[in-house]
């Protein structure tokens, strides 16, 4: 794995105008998703008129908070078709975007420390043959050629049985992502409006007809809810409330060093998953703090379990220096799947829940958020995410396949 030299940038990548006193699509939050899903409104339905509200600054939440792993072996037929869709835009996203997003298909190991993890994980694999994703059962002498410093030994607490493996994954660069789709939006006509809070909406007779802002009121022909573990706080405000709940992610970095970590590694049991970025900093996070809240910072127990999990699974990790930690605020449904859809206030619609699957999702989630909102119909990808499914009992378990935290 070579390192890449980053490009230099123009001073300013997109335009930062006054919002306008209305505008036919109004999405709220300035993520990868909020961003895509305006870059493929204008781009596939012709919808210009957008405008993209944050009340802080472009990707400064979870979109900049995560570890970047980019997958779609996943377990059920909807869960399958919306990530590996995400997966072929990802692949030809840098063309699409005429943006480098440093995408690296480097391949993504879920281990297997237990009879059950394999019974599960060979299951999951052919799941996703069946529905056309790459993906395979290695053992543990194969899991070392993938990844030479990983420990295989028989004589730690968890050890290495094999895994599954999907060649295809890998990571990308967020800030860039984000950047990429802001800059080919704002190119297009979109309105990208920062440091503008929503603070309510206006409804008549059952459907929105603009949103109260830091900024003043704006007219709205439609609006979108983009805003993942805060979109309770908004449906609230809207007379509604969506079946999530927020809590704190953290993930941490070490100090550079030589690429010596190929591919992605994931762990549930052991609760740990290790990436090295593209500059050389070790990547690593693990599962969600209990507890519910908006903090973007965790708990230090849970950060000492996940270095106790890299130190055992690596132990070339022993002498790593922790350089900075981070946190972000994860929207956890009941069935760890998304909901993506109409709203019950007519011309609102909703995408959230993504948990820890927000950034891999983000071209395929924009992509047919963009064709819910243009049409008033779910996309055939995202038909069974809707907030339905919470009443008729469709529910789309991806507990064990959602991994660690991914």
């Amino acid at each position: 794995m070579n390192q890449r030299e980053l490009p230099e940038h123009p001073d300013f990548l997109w335009a930062n105008p006054e919002p306008r006193r209305s505008y036919d699509v109004v999405i709220v939050g300035a993520g990868g998703h909020g961003l895509a899903t305006a870059y493929y409104l204008a781009k596939h339905h012709g919808i210009t008129n957008v405008a993209v509200l944050e009340r802080g600054y472009i990707a400064g939440g979870n979109m900049a908070r995560n570890t970047t792993i980019i997958r779609s072996n996943y377990l059920w037929d909807e869960s399958a078709a919306i990530y590996e869709h995400s997966l072929k835009l990802w692949e030809g996203l840098e063309d699409e975007l005429g943006y480098d997003v440093f995408f690296s298909q480097r391949g993504v190991l879920n281990l297997a420390h237990t009879l059950q993890d394999v019974r599960d994980s060979v299951r999951r694999v052919e799941a996703n043959r069946l529905n056309g994703v790459d993906a395979e059962w290695v053992d543990p002498q194969q899991v070392k050629e993938l990844c030479p410093i990983i420990n295989i030994g028989d004589d730690i607490r968890y050890p290495v049985m094999g895994g599954t493996y999907q060649p295809r994954a890998g990571i990308a660069k967020h800030d860039w992502v984000a950047w990429g789709y802001a800059r080919r939006a704002s190119d297009l006509g979109v309105d990208i409006i920062q440091n503008c809070e929503v603070t309510g909406f206006v409804i008549e007779g059952g459907r929105v007809t603009g949103v109260e802002t830091s900024r003043g009121r704006i007219n709205a022909g439609k609006v979108a809810l983009c805003a993942a573990g805060h979109t309770s706080v908004l449906s609230e405000l809207a007379g509604f409330r969506v079946p999530i709940q927020s809590h704190p992610l953290q993930a941490l970095v070490s100090e550079l060093h030589e690429i010596i970590h190929p591919t992605v590694v994931m762990s549930n049991h052991v609760h740990v998953y290790v990436s090295q970025a593209h500059k050389g900093e070790l990547v690593m996070g693990a599962g969600i703090d209990s507890y519910n809240g908006y903090g973007q910072r965790g708990s230090f127990h849970v950060i000492e379990h996940q270095m106790s999990a890299a130190v055992e699974l690596f132990p070339a990790f022993s002498r790593a220096h922790l350089l900075r930690t981070w946190g972000g605020i994860v929207d956890v449904t009941m069935d760890a799947s998304p909901v993506m859809g109409r709203s019950p206030v007519d011309g609102m619609y909703v995408n959230c829940g993504w948990g820890t699957g927000g950034f891999k999702a983000v071209p395929g989630a924009g992509y047919a958020y963009a064709h819910t909102i243009a049409t008033d119909e779910p996309h055939e990808l995202n038909r069974g995410f809707g907030l339905e499914r919470f009443v008729s009992g469709a529910l789309i378990d991806e507990h064990g396949a959602a991994a660690v935290a991914h």
